[in-house]
């Protein structure tokens, strides 16, 4: 970027329901974002009908940065309806727009925001990374569901949790329950840009059972069929032969690295029964070891031939000999 260009100013939002236990954390994060290109004019949290610390915890926060205002929504009548609002005090022509249930990077606004450097770009969209432990079924639902999510982005992007767009439009009709979505399909319609941002990270947490994992995709799907049947709009994930090109290739790779374990057990197996062999039979205590020469190779060379990902190994050697 031209040093003496403006910077791209933005204004956030936050829709927020009983997020007493992150909302702290989200707003630390967003005053503390590292900034190049962009700049954040404001942050407008609008809380939907809370019933717990939600509200007091931002007015806490307004009291620190004068950036941060708050908007108190009495009645909790869908998220739809709280963009609605955010977008109705928002002063600039870029807004970001995030759930209160998750957490930026320190760069997630400054990647999502300096793409619109670009004119013909009108929406960006963050790679959503789950705070779920792997460690139980549900953990790696997520992780694996995120994981496949990521690489249908790199192809056609499906942007959600934390967005930014062009404010080209004053509301969401209110009968539209995925707003990201939404706004992704009118700004194509309007002939503009989509683009994912995998370097502008943003955490949250996934369903952590059965049925919340269920729940949760059972109302997105419906939501996205909604879209699709009312404005004919149908965003990537609803492309059943896209999505199962990618989970075979996935599964593809998950049966790769089966059938390398299988091989490095019996590798393994062969090996310590062969070690048994020398010591138990041969009485060979290997003082002077037998070299294993592809050991031998210079290992600087390797290194860098791994980090360039080239196939110049036989040269690489052949300087060492």
């Amino acid at each position: 970027m031209d040093h003496q260009s403006p910077k791209l100013r933005c204004s956030v939002g936050v829709t927020a329901y009983n997020e007493e236990a992150n909302i702290g954390r989200l707003l630390a994060a967003l005053l503390d974002q590292h900034l190049h290109e962009v700049e954040v004019a404001e942050i407008i949290v609008v809380a939907s009908g809370c019933t717990d610390n939600t509200v007091p915890i931002v007015e806490s926060y307004t009291l620190k940065d004068p950036r941060i205002k708050l908007l108190v929504q009495p009645k909790r009548e869908g998220k739809t309806a709280a963009v609605n609002i955010f977008l109705a005090d928002a002063q600039e022509n870029i807004c970001v727009l995030e759930s209160g249930d998750t957490l930026p990077d320190e760069n997630a606004v400054e990647h999502l925001v300096r793409m619109f450097h670009d004119p013909t770009v009108g929406m960006t969209g963050a790679h959503k990374m789950p705070v779920n432990t792997p460690d139980h079924l549900i953990g790696l639902f997520t992780h694996l569901r995120l994981r496949l999510e990521h690489q249908l982005c790199l192809e056609i992007p499906r942007l959600g949790e934390m967005i930014a767009f062009r404010k080209v439009f004053d509301r969401i009709p209110p009968d539209v329950a995925m707003d990201e979505a939404f706004v992704e399909a009118l700004l194509i319609q309007r002939g503009m840009q989509v683009r994912y941002a995998p370097d502008a990270v943003v955490y949250n947490t996934g369903p952590e059972t059965i049925h919340d994992f269920v729940t949760q995709r059972r109302r997105n799907h419906a939501g996205h069929l909604y879209l699709k049947a009312k404005y004919g709009y149908a965003v990537s994930s609803i492309r059943n032969t896209r999505v199962a090109r990618i989970a075979l290739k996935e599964i593809w790779g998950a049966l790769q690295l089966i059938w390398t374990l299988f091989l490095l057990a019996v590798l393994e197996g062969w090996s310590r029964v062969l070690g048994w062999y020398d010591f138990a039979v041969k009485k060979d205590r290997h003082v002077v070891w037998d070299m294993a020469w592809s050991q031998k190779a210079d290992v600087e060379a390797e290194r860098q031939i791994t980090r360039r990902g080239d196939d110049t190994r036989p040269a690489a050697l052949a300087r060492k000999s």
